[in-house]
């Protein structure tokens, strides 16, 4: 697991390379001179317009929030929170520091003891952003091989004269903690192996087993499943079987990694099958995709890039190499700030608020807006502008909210509608309020009626020009009326005009269901054959529930439509254009 940091995978862009600060997570405690530097360094910086009261709330908030995860994580060990929202939270206090210095402040690291030395320094690694530095690092380097970044926790055994005799936690990379009770009785770590020289250190990660785990598909905290059974103070026979250890290194082992590998083997850590040599950003790109979409016996969270050869590893200290990169699978959550709400009103009636965000970067996607799912979860979580989400993708495409990780200390005002007053009823014509669900009306029945190139633009225009005072007057619009619109010349004009005529020699099936009807779906082309507005409205409660699928709800709604004012109206209309069926 990476613990370290540089200043340029908090600044994308920056160009900083060189500059590092290393803390045990992820820069636990970033000092005021770097978190300045990391400031000026990175993107133009677009400050919250605070006063010094609501800063002071929101930076000692924030920092609150990163010292309880660091506690979870060093003493708990516990993983509250993905590595990507972590170091995004951690960028965030660090340019709102920089916007507000006179009320900064730092989340400090929550205190941890470790109590034993590394005998070889765990390194950390860098991470590369994407493919154009990939094919960089590798220009650079020869000899290079790749094997899957094993989610878990990283761990140095040790052996004296062919018996094991600690492990050791990463900690700070230069000293740990004691987990050698809990190693002696995992059946995949060795308890001896057949190298009987003084001392034989290994370094690799500690994960939970599992079988078939597809990491594209899954959200499975392997991570933390390993990092909970090492803070119990006893395994369960569970976490005994199910916990193992991918050796991915041997600091003083052979010199060249295919005499590594099989040296490895024959102490029984065989990684031969997930190490292969890699020759170009292609290759690379290839083994990054296999372990991240097909089955694997462990979670992992993108790859390391190393070359075979290395220094010897008492020059190794604890902080990342140039010899060794991670290129991480892409984001699965991100931290995105709420930057206001809307609530439209859909055909039906039914209120699905939207959340807009501050640019999002998450995978290789930019996300800007998400769905609250309905309005009763909107209501839970409460959103309001200012708030912190973490956000992820549902089946790697869709943008959801997970859940808000701050909320703001001040909470916007909003012009929140009040569901009760839309309804499948509701909205025939664009009155005050009435706007939105009328329109999604009317665009439901363009769409229906297949009237080409009358998409949600061009309805808004003619409501906007005051040209759809109800459902069906688009019909008798002349030339002349659409030309008026802006963005409508002649030849859209008679293109229209065309398509509306065409509208009025559709089915009687088609205008139904552009008008509404619930449940239109459900009957097949020979019941609209031989049916009219007049029998349908002749129908009662029981015909219709001996329909399949239609039970004494929809029964309801469906009399209700045919029924309700409004419908009868649109009907006398239709039956003077002379429509099939009215």
């Amino acid at each position: 697991m990476d613990l370290s940091l540089t200043l340029r995978d908090l600044a994308p862009g920056s160009g900083v390379s060189t500059i590092r600060v290393f803390s045990p997570r992820w820069l636990a405690a970033l000092l005021w001179a770097a978190s300045f530097s990391l400031c000026s360094a990175a993107e133009p910086l677009a400050c919250p317009a605070w006063s010094s009261v609501r800063a002071q709330k929101e930076i000692t908030q924030l920092s609150t929030q990163i010292e309880a995860w660091d506690h979870a994580f060093y003493i708990e060990h516990r993983s509250l929170v993905d590595d990507a929202v972590y170091d995004q939270a951690r960028s965030r206090l660090a340019s709102w520091n920089m916007c507000f210095p006179m009320v900064a402040r730092n989340a400090s690291q929550s205190p941890v003891r470790y109590p034993l030395s590394h005998p070889i320094a765990q390194t950390g690694l860098d991470k590369l952003r994407d493919v154009a530095e990939v094919r960089r690092w590798l220009a650079l380097r020869e000899d290079v091989w790749i094997q899957p970044k094993v989610d878990g926790v990283a761990v140095t055994l040790v052996y004296r004269r062919g018996k094991l005799a600690q492990m050791i936690s990463r900690g700070n990379g230069e000293r740990g903690q004691d987990w050698t009770h809990h190693a002696l009785v995992i059946p995949a770590i060795h308890n001896s192996i057949p190298d009987r020289r003084e001392v034989l250190v290994l370094q690799g990660e500690l994960y939970w087993q599992l079988d078939g785990h597809i990491q594209a598909e899954s959200d499975f905290n392997a991570r933390g499943r390993a990092a909970g059974a090492m803070a119990s103070n006893m395994l369960s026979k569970e976490q005994r079987l199910s916990l193992a250890v991918f050796v991915w290194d041997w600091p003083r082992g052979p010199a060249s990694m295919p005499e590594r590998l099989s040296a490895l083997k024959s102490l029984g850590y065989d990684t031969s099958p997930h190490t292969h040599p890699v020759g170009s950003v292609e290759d690379a790109r290839k083994w990054r995709e296999f372990w991240y979409r097909q089955p694997q016996p462990f979670a992992t969270d993108g790859i390391v890039l190393r070359r075979g050869d290395r220094p010897a590893g008492n020059d190794w200290q604890a902080q990342p190499p140039t010899w060794a990169a991670a290129w991480k699978h892409p984001a699965v959550t991100a931290l995105a700030e709420v930057t206001g709400v809307e609530f439209p009103v859909g055909r039906t009636g039914k209120i699905v608020p939207v959340v807009t965000l501050a640019p999002t970067q998450l995978g290789d996607r930019e996300i800007r807006r998400v769905s609250s799912g309905s309005f009763q979860r909107w209501l839970e979580l409460d959103v309001r502008p200012g708030d912190q989400l973490r956000i992820g993708l549902a089946g790697q495409t869709i943008p959801q909210i997970r859940d808000v990780i701050l909320r703001a200390t001040e909470r916007a005002p909003l012009r929140i509608p009040d569901p009760h007053q839309y309804h499948i009823l509701s909205c025939w014509r664009p009155t005050v309020g009435c706007e939105q669900q009328f329109l999604a009306r009317v665009q439901w029945l363009g769409d229906q009626l297949e009237l080409r190139g009358m998409g949600e633009a061009r309805w808004l225009s003619l409501l906007e020009g005051g040209l759809l005072p109800d459902l069906l007057a688009w019909s008798e619009l002349s030339s002349r009326q659409l030309t008026r619109v802006p963005g409508i010349g002649d030849k859209r004009a008679k293109k229209m005009k065309g398509s509306f005529q065409r509208a009025r020699e559709l089915s009687f099936s088609h205008w139904m269901r552009a008008l509404g009807m619930p449940a239109a779906n459900s009957f097949d082309e020979n019941f609209w054959r031989r049916e009219t507005f007049a029998s349908l409205v002749d129908r009662d409660p029981e015909d219709w529930q001996s329909f399949p699928g239609i039970g004494p709800s929809r029964s309801r709604e469906i009399i209700a439509f045919l029924q309700h004012p409004e419908v009868e109206q649109l009907q006398r209309k239709l039956s003077g254009m002379g429509i099939s069926g009215f």
